[in-house]
This record gives structure tokens, sequence and C-alpha cells, in this order.
């Protein structure tokens, strides 16, 4: 399914409200760091990070990651995004740092709380989520591929994906290292985060961090083919079992953020 085929929606993510514009008969949403492109017939959106040099997870990032993805998730025409980077060689290289240095703690209270917004936002979705991971996601980056219902990587020795961080001598918070558990295994999980592993494609594939590993230039077809086995689905039925499987995350806001 070619997106030059179809009409397509930008929303290019960045203040609260967006600014609103049509281009060549294409709706677009005024955004600094997040360019989403949709394909309204199939009712597939591509969600592109675009936060140089590393995408990293700023504040604003953040804020407008989630605004982009609850604009879709409030358009019916919508049923699945693909999450993916503009920039090359990096998905995410995870949280901003300077986010919480130098601050203020209301500052780091704010960020602290969009991280896990961001999380959990993605996977409590009723969209289905596929993850076209074009190039290293360490950290944060790989937070978001987790959320995900299906991951693939490009295929490069330089791309690399995992939760690193007991290297900078911090751990994963609960429910960050309770999906890294439900997706690869307890035993593998423990492991993994204890050593701040990163795997390259070929080593994340056989653990399982990933679900499929594609030649670079065929990881968005590739997305777009798996995106298209998902939404014959009916939606209905797919969507309840995921509300199922991910109940034990409903938590209170007051208990989350904890």
């Amino acid at each position: 399914m070619a997106l030059a085929a179809a009409s397509r929606v930008l929303l290019h993510a960045g203040s609260r409200l967006g600014r609103r514009e049509v281009v060549d008969g294409a709706r677009r949403f005024a955004n600094k760091q997040v360019l989403v492109e949709t394909e309204d017939a199939a009712g597939i959106a591509v969600m592109k990070f675009r936060n140089p040099p590393v995408n990293s997870l700023s504040l604003e990032f953040l804020t407008e990651f989630v605004i982009s993805l609850e604009k879709l998730e409030n358009d019916k025409t919508f049923r699945g995004v693909i999450l993916t980077s503009d920039l090359p060689g990096i998905f995410s290289a995870g949280l901003d740092l300077r986010e919480m240095y130098g601050r203020n703690p209301a500052h780091y209270a704010e960020f602290w709380k969009a991280v896990q917004e961001l999380w959990l936002r993605l996977y409590m979705s009723k969209l289905m989520l596929v993850s076209a991971i074009n190039g290293a996601s360490p950290a944060g980056g790989c937070l978001i591929a987790l959320t995900s219902d299906y991951r693939i990587m490009a295929d490069n020795p330089k791309y690399i994906i995992g939760l690193n961080e007991s290297l900078l001598g911090i751990i994963a918070p609960f429910w960050l290292k309770d999906t890294f558990v439900n997706t690869i295994g307890h035993r593998a999980a423990e492991r993994a985060l204890q050593l701040g592993m990163l795997f390259p494609p070929a080593e994340a594939l056989k653990v399982g961090v990933v679900d499929e590993v594609v030649p670079e230039d065929q990881i968005h077809s590739k997305a777009r083919s798996v995106m298209a086995q998902w939404l014959a689905i009916p939606g209905e039925s797919v969507f309840l079992y995921m509300k199922e499987a991910r109940n034990g995350y409903t938590l209170s806001e007051g208990e989350f953020h904890k």
C-alpha cells in the first residue's frame, strides 16, 4: 500500500492547538518534532520522529507525540499507526538527560509524568501499533518499541536496541521492567537489565526484543504489510484481547505516578 497512491493527511505536531493548513488537498497540523502522514483509505498513519540530532525524548517531544497520538485516536478513520524515525540511523536515543539536570523539582515531576504518560498512552492505545525501527533504539527508544504490537528492525549491525539504564547507574521503572519481562521472558529480561545489554538486530530477534529483521530498504513496506495483516482482524476483538492482557496497568493516576 503506497502512501503516494493515497490522499495524505499531514500532522506536523507542535503547539497544543496545532496550525491547520491545506496543501495539495491534504490537511496539515503544525508541529515541530513529530510528523504524521496518513493513508485514509487504509486507516493507517505513520508517525515519524524528527527531533535532531538523535530524537531524544525531551518534554517538548513527549508533549507533541501524545497530542499527535490523541488526534489519531479521536479520528475514527484510523485503526493503525506505524512508529518510525525521520532521521537517518537513529530511531530514538531515549530520554533527554538535560531535562533531568539543573532544573527545579517541579520540572522533574512534570518531565517524569510526561514519560509515564507516553508509555501508558501507547501501551493502552486502541490503535494497532507497529514499530519500524530504522536506527539505534536504546533506553527510551526501546520503551517506545516495546509498547508496539509488532516490532520490525532494519538489518544493520550498527543499530542496537535494549534497556541500558544500569550502565548509567539508574534502573528502569517497574512498569517498563514488567513490559520487558512480558516481551522476552523473566530470566532473559533480568540478565539484560542487570548488564544494560544492547542487542544488534540478529540478537534482538533471537531474544525476542523484535519480531522481525528485514533489509533496511524494505522496513517501511514490511511495516505496511504487517499492519494490513493486523487490520484484517475485526478491530473490536483485537482490542478486547489487548485490554484483558494489559488490564494490570489500568492504574489510577495517583498510584501510577508514585
